[in-house]
């Protein structure tokens, strides 16, 4: 089951929360919205629900107009953050009860609904829990109980809303694993929202990053880490240190700067701005370096150093502490990164876009919408 979602905007007054969202999510994939708060991730997520409306661009599923159904009709199944469930109801009754609130034309009846929860209580292992109300649980418990409620009316897409965030990260780690091997065994397309990094790497097929309304990158989550598109998701996947250089040949170059382990980039000379990782730079003492440490920290597993060098860069370097080096105070270095990513000055600070491509805006959804409500 294929969704194609085209140039979806949405406003909340003056405020741009989507600006022209293009996506297409294939049959029983599981795709990541992987963002800071404010970037649209869960509003996109309510809009592909029918929780929220766009103000353009459409929303379809094999071909249909997703749009003209009402949320009730779209057959999705929606995981919330805190779980949601009916603290009245016994867990069993909490699964069964999307089947039980159908209209009396499409409810399946009594013994297959009970069938069904009993297939779902095995299918997550939590048929121990059964008659047990959601105060008895623990939180993974809970969240087990969330996700079958929405797998119980055969979702043609399951949505899930920052599903572990409530969640200790002991348990967060068991659940990814857990909800991997669900995903795959039940074979729904499926969408989540998360603002985690490993999450969002570890469980999707592909990670959609967004920041200010936009999508800044799709891609498989080792190619996003490897080669981030904008300074954004550079900044946003963990690329801190920013240090001023030149490209001649498609070469860095900059004082106290060794990168002849970084790839020969395809750019046009001039200013540019190469972002790392602390953990990618190998620091290396030199008299004559440019760099001086500042500061030095341990995390136990890691030394932390803090860097000054020329034209007032501030520079942060991770090495392991068993590795046998020792670095003091004053002491100049070279640095040697071994990963990085490299853009053009213009586009640098602050993360900023090339001018987008004007597109004509689409025709309004405001017929279909009020013939909805």
């Amino acid at each position: 089951m294929t969704m194609t979602i085209a140039n979806l905007t949405r406003r909340f007054g003056q405020t741009e929360v989507l600006r022209g969202i293009d996506l297409e999510v294939g049959k029983g994939e599981l795709v990541a919205l992987l963002g800071p708060s404010g970037s649209g991730k869960t509003t996109l997520l309510k809009i592909i629900a029918g929780l929220d409306w766009p103000d353009a661009g459409s929303l379809t599923i094999e071909g249909e107009n997703w749009l003209a159904r009402k949320a009730q009709d779209r057959q999705t199944g929606f995981v919330f953050q805190h779980y949601a469930l009916f603290p009245h109801m016994k867990v069993r009754d909490n699964i069964a009860f999307g089947l039980t609130v159908r209209p009396s034309a499409s409810r399946p009846p009594p013994r297959a609904i009970a069938a069904r929860v009993e297939e779902l209580l095995h299918f997550l292992q939590i048929t121990p829990l059964a008659d047990r109300y959601p105060a008895e649980l623990s939180g993974g418990q809970r969240q087990r109980v969330a996700l079958g409620r929405a797998l119980a009316i055969e979702p043609k897409v399951l949505l899930l809303d920052e599903p572990f965030g409530a969640l200790d990260a002991q348990v967060r780690r068991d659940l990814r694993r857990w909800l991997r091997n669900v995903h795959d065994a039940a074979g729904t397309t499926t969408v989540f929202v998360t603002h985690d990094q490993e999450e969002a790497f570890e469980l999707a097929d592909r990670v959609v990053v967004m920041g200010a309304g936009r999508i800044e990158q799709i891609g498989r989550p080792d190619d996003i880490y490897d080669h981030p598109a904008t300074p954004f998701v550079a900044r946003f996947l963990g690329l801190t240190v920013e240090i001023p250089v030149t490209l001649r040949a498609g070469r860095a170059e900059a004082p106290g700067l060794d990168a002849s382990s970084l790839p020969c980039r395809a750019m046009a000379d001039g200013p540019a701005v190469l972002f790392l990782r602390p953990a990618d730079i190998t620091p290396i003492p030199d008299p004559e370096g440019a760099f001086r440490v500042v500061e030095v920290s341990t995390t136990g597993a890691l030394t932390r150093l803090r860097l000054e060098g020329p034209s007032d860069c501030i520079a942060e370097a991770e090495v392991p502490r068993r590795a046998g080096q020792s670095f003091a105070l004053g002491q100049t270095l070279r640095l040697r990164p071994e990963a990085g990513q490299i853009f053009p000055f213009q586009n640098a600070p602050g993360g900023a876009h090339p001018a987008p491509e004007r597109r004509d805006p689409p025709p309004p959804l405001s017929t279909i919408k009020e013939s909805l409500s």
